[in-house]
């Protein structure tokens, strides 16, 4: 990267570090069951209530006891379970359209990032009835309140139960709109581990290394806070032990709930400090692959982490020591080698693989393009790097 593109990046990064004091971030309250919602509806004044989620959710149950007691709580209750793996500008149309038929007043969004995306699109249209998605797609266009929205996560990694984002996608133009403002952080997450009971190991497995990844490159970039650096380390540290035991069993509730609350953990610090070059290179192989997304967190992290090289090694360490892999007394290198070797083996024990079979050689220059233009200016990476350098971690994961 020449000197102008790596001044203009940090301008743009420091800008926005310097603005986080004044942005309206917040988290959303923790509830630890579904069981606290009607209480939480009642003191609201909320009579009438959209459940947004999916079918293979719905199916499997893991509403129902949701929906029972807030019909035995006497709310009225519309359910839309329409919502795919990337939801799309249909079925929010679909959802808004019950909402509005119900007379709702609030947004439940169940299940993984797509049907929290989905709630959170559902609420903006409600809250700016005179716009489309395609005009609200971008940065700070909602600008007012959306509806009381809880999101239960039915996976412990994604962090949409945090965040500012929802991400919808248009079918017919082949484009997706990321719709990024302070309104569409849930006012509640509910961190129920009976939700995440019935989950795939792959699934607990790339989901939680998701988590992590979001945790590392919020710690390591150049726009931390106090409190985000204290979230990471905290998410971190309850990752390392507990991740592993969430994936041997399935029914271990206690894993399960820590779990939980590290992917919100990390879903907090990363909404406010960012992510980096990971998740750019993740998100080019998932959409060119249809990979999951953890998975290929997963995978790209340990190479990302090496690349920084000594830059990080204070940031490594710290976290080294968060995962109880090292003391303070430690030599740097050491402990930053020590923590780029322990996730490396998380991923062995978790069945993630080391690379990506389905890349293809004749497609990374333009997966590279398409990286370098999701993180540069906006992610504040602790070393810059241009599609031309970031051609290296495809290779590096090449099979």
């Amino acid at each position: 990267m020449n000197l102008i593109e790596q001044v203009y990046c940090r301008v743009y990064q420091f800008a926005f570090k310097v603005a986080i004091p004044v942005l309206p971030y917040r988290n959303p309250e923790i509830l630890n069951a579904v069981d606290r919602i009607p209480q939480v509806l009642k003191k609201k004044e909320i009579c009438s209530v959209l459940l947004v989620t999916d079918q293979s959710i719905r199916s499997l149950g893991l509403t129902q006891h949701l929906e029972e007691i807030l019909k035995e709580n006497g709310f009225a209750l519309a359910v839309y379970d329409g919502v795919e793996a990337n939801p799309t500008v249909k079925q929010v149309e679909e959802a808004r359209k019950l909402y509005l038929e119900n007379d709702c007043q609030a947004l439940i969004g169940f299940g993984g990032g797509s049907s929290i995306d989905c709630a959170k699109a559902v609420g903006v249209l409600i809250a700016r009835p005179e716009k489309n998605l395609e005009q609200l797609g971008g940065i700070l266009k909602v600008h007012k309140k959306t509806p009381l929205l809880f999101a239960i996560p039915t996976t412990a990694g994604t962090g949409s139960e945090t965040t500012v984002a929802s991400v919808i996608v248009d079918p017919e133009t082949e484009h997706k709109y990321a719709i990024m403002d302070f309104p569409l952080i849930p006012d509640y997450a509910v961190l129920d581990p009976e939700t995440t009971r019935t989950l795939p190991k792959s699934i607990t497995a790339g989901t939680g290394m998701d988590a992590l990844t979001h945790a590392v490159e919020a710690y390591i970039g150049n726009s931390t806070t106090k409190q985000t650096r204290r979230e990471s380390l905290r998410a971190v540290r309850i990752i390392f032990h507990n991740l592993e035991k969430a994936y041997e069993d399935g029914n271990n509730l206690k894993a399960r709930r820590n779990m939980l609350r590290a992917a919100y953990l990390a879903g907090c610090a990363f909404t406010v400090s960012y992510v980096g070059y990971v998740h750019a290179v993740a998100h080019a192989l998932g959409g060119k692959y249809n990979l999951p997304h953890g998975q290929t967190c997963a995978t790209m992290l340990p190479y990302v982490l090496e690349a920084y090289g000594a830059k990080i090694y204070p940031q490594l360490k710290a976290l080294s020591i968060a995962a109880g892999l090292c003391e303070m007394e430690t030599d740097e290198a050491l402990a930053a080698r020590t923590f780029i070797k322990a996730v490396k083996d998380l991923n062995r024990k978790l069945g993630i693989p080391e690379k990506v079979k389905e890349l293809k050689q004749e497609d990374i220059p333009a997966l590279a393009k398409t990286a370098a233009k999701e993180g540069n200016p906006v992610y504040p990476v602790p070393v810059l790097m241009d599609a031309k350098a970031l051609k290296r971690f495809f290779y590096d994961v090449m099979a």
